[in-house]
């Protein structure tokens, strides 16, 4: 039996979120970043219910050449350096399943067989984007800044996390007064979080979830023009 959609879209999962949030309701200093692109209007849904100011942080998935949709790692882009992780169990998995196609002699011409070196090419090709995403929503903005702040990251669901975890490693060396990760959902448990946030807020938690969109009703793209009004930047 399929699992049920418990949000409508995004911002109906970023009130619901802000609700499970209300503890960090009125801190001074309280900041709530989104990432982009879809964890931006839960961040803003949240953030208008906490009535705390909305900022983004730049992070991309690095997918495998045969699956760009499958996360072997992610980068964060922030304050002109760049933050990446490595998704080791599907890099693992791949570097198998390219030695059995080698030994069939089924490797596709051109490609490496060594999984690092191309993780490494899909990094350097997704860091162009990334690069280019930061600047498209920060043109004008002044350089984000969260020492002593509490901050709270908020994505649109967790697969793999390591989207969330980047940015997490990224904003740690920032030295905020407090890390929050907060997401609508995880597909799985997300009691990895603890090791990166001081507290972490995911209300579902499922296993039987395959992906983050089974989770909403409606779960379209959000497109960079989006991403650009929600954080009132024309």
């Amino acid at each position: 039996m399929a699992p049920p959609r418990l949000y409508r879209d995004r911002q109906d999962a970023g009130r619901k979120l802000g609700v499970e949030l209300a503890a960090y309701f009125g801190l001074p200093h309280l900041l709530v970043l989104g990432l982009p692109r879809g964890g931006v209007p839960v961040a803003a849904a949240a953030a208008e219910l906490l009535r705390a100011p909305l900022d983004v942080v730049a992070v991309r998935k690095v997918g495998l050449p045969s699956q760009p949709e499958l996360a072997a790692g992610a980068m964060a882009w922030l304050a002109g350096t760049v933050t990446t992780v490595r998704n080791e169990p599907v890099l693992v998995d791949w570097q198998r399943a390219l030695a059995s196609r080698r030994g069939r002699d089924q490797h596709p011409p051109g490609r490496p067989f060594d999984a690092d070196q191309a993780f490494d090419e899909a990094a350097a090709v997704e860091l162009l984007e990334l690069i280019r995403r930061d600047k498209l929503y920060r043109m004008q903005r002044d350089p984000l800044d969260v020492r002593g702040r509490t901050v709270i990251v908020v994505d649109d669901g967790l697969a793999t996390g390591s989207t969330m975890r980047a940015a997490l490693l990224a904003l740690r060396r920032q030295e905020p007064a407090r890390l929050i990760a907060a997401a609508p959902v995880a597909c799985g448990s997300a009691g990895w979080l603890s090791s990166f946030a001081d507290d972490a807020v995911v209300p579902w938690e499922s296993s039987e979830l395959a992906s983050v969109g089974q989770a909403y009703e409606s779960f379209d793209q959000t497109t960079d023009a989006q991403v650009r009004q929600l954080l009132d930047f024309p």
